[in-house]
Parts: C-alpha cells; structure tokens; sequence
C-alpha cells in the first residue's frame, strides 16, 4: 500500500514509519521538521518538508491511506499560540480530509487525544461520554474529529483517543510523564513530582504505533476508539522508575489536580491486544541511556524548543 503519513518526523512518526516501511509499505512522510527528521533514508520512503496548512504543498494522488499524526502537540504548546495551533490542529485536518476525499482515497486514521474528555468523575471513561475539552489543544482534537466524522460515508474514518504515550523514539519527546521521570531519575537521581495522586492513563510506543498499523490492516474497524492500558498516578510511575534507577523522590503540592482514566474495552473487544508496559518503556529508556543512545537533549522537550524556535517565527 501507498500511505500518506503527517506528522511523520514526529515522535509517534518516526516509530510509525520505520514498522510501516518494515512491512512492505511504500510511505510518503510529511511533516513541518520542527523538531528535524530522524527518519532513516529508504528506497520505498519519500520524505516531504512542508506545511500542512498550505494544502497545495502536498499530492495526495496514488495514495491508499493517510495516517494523520500532526498537531501542535500537547496542552502548555498549544495554550502557547492558540491561533497556529487552531490552523495546524484543526484547519489543516479539515483542509486534508476535504483534499482526500476529492483524490478518492478510501482510509484516513486520524490520531486525537484522550484529553478530549476533559474532567470526568466517572471511573471508566469511555466513548460514549460527553466530551468537554479544556485547553486549546483538546478543542481543536475535539473539532478535528468532528470534521472527520462528516466524511465517514465517503471513506472509511478511524479515530484513536490515545492515552499519554511513552517510550523511545529516534525523534525523544521528554515532556511526558514517564519519559520526564526516568530521565530526571537517569540525570539527576532525583524526581520531584507535584501532587502524585494525579492519574493518567499510559501507552506504550509500541503498542499505539502497533495500533494504527493494525487499524490500517483492518478498515472495517470504523469510529472512535480509546487507547490507553494502564492508569496509573504520577506518584506510582516514580516509583516503578526507582525500581530500575536509584533515585530518591520528592514530592511537592500541585495546583493541577487533574485525573485522566480511559476505558479501552472497545478497542479491545475488536481483537486488539497491547504487548508492553509503562514498566517496559523504563526499562527499555534506561538501557538506551546506558549506552549513550537516549540523551537529555533540549530538543526533546517541545515546549520549551518551540518557545526558541517556533512561537518566535510565528510572532
């Protein structure tokens, strides 16, 4: 197949396109390079630097699936500059559906988030609940699914709800709770977390790169689905990181009392099975970092890295 990957130099894309190349696929990779491209050259790999908000910069003729990764990535970056993010996040999607639809490509699987519910007390969130986004980037998540959504008789839409990922990728992201508490522990040998009570839920790279690799396989598997297998608090995941790094943890009072659970049954229930843990994806940074592969790069951290060199241009 011929997939048309955005966001693919990202975190979740560099992972994503090395397995979609690994099978077989003939991948066109796009993507802004905000962060730069850590994708290896391939002969079956065609990688594009562009703006996906400028629809005429990319072709989507030829081309069997998109797998639609690109946002403004995470709460603090999107809060950062409303505007871009709603022309990036929201726009972009709704610019790309309408050009895939008019190329008759038949399968587009979009990566939403599953902060798109906001606050809820429920004990199992799941898909059926109302959805009340807080920040920037869960409206526009929120908005983009809906878009998507007004083309689901004109091909076949699959929508994920991903809980937090985390694990390694060639493109780090280290804002994310594991990733940011095993680095703090591997670094300093010591993790200060804020509050510790807080849930969130967890997934592990493989697995929700795994996931739209088994959504591409499975078109039939149409609609919204949770993706998220461990929920868990911040304190607990400190602690699971002490188990593989010596280090001691502080905690201190948070003004974000947040708690995020997702219920993945649905998901589940389409014969889809996750194979690693939170405890995996410590483990396996751990290893990387022992071997100077995993680094504490200011790259790696989005907010701060868009705040140089991204928000700067856009003012």
């Amino acid at each position: 197949m011929n997939i048309f990957v955005t966001g693919a130099c990202g975190y979740k894309g560099t992972v994503l396109v090395q397995k979609l190349l690994e099978r077989g696929h003939r991948v066109t990779a796009f993507d802004i390079m905000w962060f730069g491209n850590f994708l290896k050259p391939h002969p079956i790999l065609t990688v594009i630097e562009g703006d996906l908000r400028n629809a005429d910069s990319y072709d989507l003729k030829d081309h069997d699936a998109i797998i639609h990764l690109a946002a403004v990535a995470n709460d603090p970056c999107g809060d950062m500059d409303p505007k871009l993010t709603w022309e990036v996040s929201c726009l972009a999607t709704m610019q790309l559906a309408d050009k895939a639809v008019r190329a008759g490509i038949p399968h587009f699987i979009y990566a939403s988030s599953g902060s798109v519910y906001g606050i809820k007390e429920e004990p199992q969130v799941t898909e059926d609940l109302e959805l009340k986004p807080i920040t920037e980037y869960n409206k526009t998540k929120m908005v983009a699914e809906r878009v998507l959504l007004s083309y689901a008789d004109r091909m076949k839409v699959q929508i994920v709800r991903p809980a937090t990922v985390c694990g390694y990728s060639p493109r780090m992201w280290l804002d994310v709770s594991v990733n940011m508490l095993t680095m703090q522990a591997l670094e300093k040998g010591h993790i200060t977390v804020f509050g510790g009570r807080q849930v969130r839920p967890n997934i592990h790279m493989d697995d929700i790169t795994g996931l739209y690799l088994y959504l591409l396989d499975h078109p039939e598997i149409v609609g919204i689905y949770n993706a998220g297998f461990e929920n868990i608090s911040i304190l607990d995941i400190a602690e699971r990181v002490c188990k593989h790094v010596p280090a001691k943890i502080t905690v201190t009072e948070s003004n974000d009392p947040r708690s995020y659970r997702v219920n993945s049954d649905k998901l589940l229930a389409t014969g889809f099975r996750p194979s690693k843990t939170v405890e995996d994806a410590i483990r396996e940074m751990v290893a990387l970092h022992k071997q100077g592969v995993l680094k504490n790069d200011d790259r790696c951290y989005n907010l701060k890295w868009m705040q140089r060199n991204v928000f700067r241009e856009a003012a």
